[in-house]
């Protein structure tokens, strides 16, 4: 994916919103004992009223989705902890912070949650890669996160427990496991250096390989957010709660 086969910007935030407020890790509450699983976001899909949101919470929480500038979405859980929020049609992408209040306390999700009008939903997650949602799917690459000083992460599906290694641009990158849900992340020993890569995964009986453009993000002089459309999918480049900017290739 070259820079110059970007085309068409999916959205920012418009005018000069605030940055982001910092988002606690998983599991983390503002209360000092008592503890309470974070919410999360499961399934994101289109519908003819907008995109649909699902994901599970503390029954019978007040569910709550926040822009960087904006009104914020709520939505109540239900006796199972089950909840859904439909997004308004809109074109473009978005990012919120996800949180809800229960039993007196309000609880952050990790990271930012990112959704595209045609219901691709994926968690961003500071310092590492991003968990990009969907049915089940073959092994495959699924992200790839860098920084400005080029710390990469890649992400994926292979089988639960399967051994994966990474390759980019046919030298030898990381080597890890995926878990029991067959999601793995594996942080890349060397920077990506600004400019096009090949990475490929190879795994038992497979392999995927992708074209990434590591070129560093400008200044996102619009607001904390911006997302542009390639042939090869979706570039995501977020300001993180520390105030640094990383960049999310969400891979097709």
């Amino acid at each position: 994916m070259a820079a110059a086969a970007l085309a068409g910007s999916l959205a920012g935030c418009h005018g000069k919103p605030a940055p982001p407020q910092p988002l606690a890790p998983k599991g983390e509450t503002s209360a000092d004992a008592g503890y309470i699983p974070a919410p999360s976001l499961d399934a994101a899909e289109s519908s003819a009223g907008g995109v649909r949101l699902q994901g599970t919470a503390q029954p019978r929480a007040r569910v709550r989705l926040a822009p960087p500038s904006g009104e914020a979405l709520f939505a109540p859980a239900d006796g199972r902890g089950r909840w859904r929020i439909v997004l308004p049609v809109a074109p473009g992408a978005w990012i919120f912070g996800l949180s809800m209040a229960a039993d007196g306390r309000q609880v952050q999700a990790q990271g930012y949650v990112l959704v595209t009008a045609s219901g691709r939903a994926a968690v961003l997650r500071a310092g590492a890669g991003a968990i990009v949602l969907g049915p089940p799917a073959p092994p495959r690459l699924t992200a790839v996160d860098f920084d400005r000083q080029g710390g990469a992460v890649v992400s994926g599906l292979a089988g639960p427990q399967a051994a994966v290694s990474v390759r980019v641009d046919g030298r030898p990158g990381a080597v890890g496991r995926a878990d029991a849900g067959g999601r793995f992340s594996l942080a890349l020993p060397q920077p990506l250096t600004p400019g096009s890569h090949q990475v490929e995964i190879v795994g038992d009986a497979f392999t995927d390989t992708v074209a990434v453009d590591a070129t560093p993000a400008t200044a996102l002089s619009g607001g904390p957010f911006r997302a542009t459309a390639a042939a090869g999918g979706l570039r995501a480049d977020w300001m993180t709660p520390g105030g640094g900017v990383q960049s999310t290739w969400i891979l097709n």
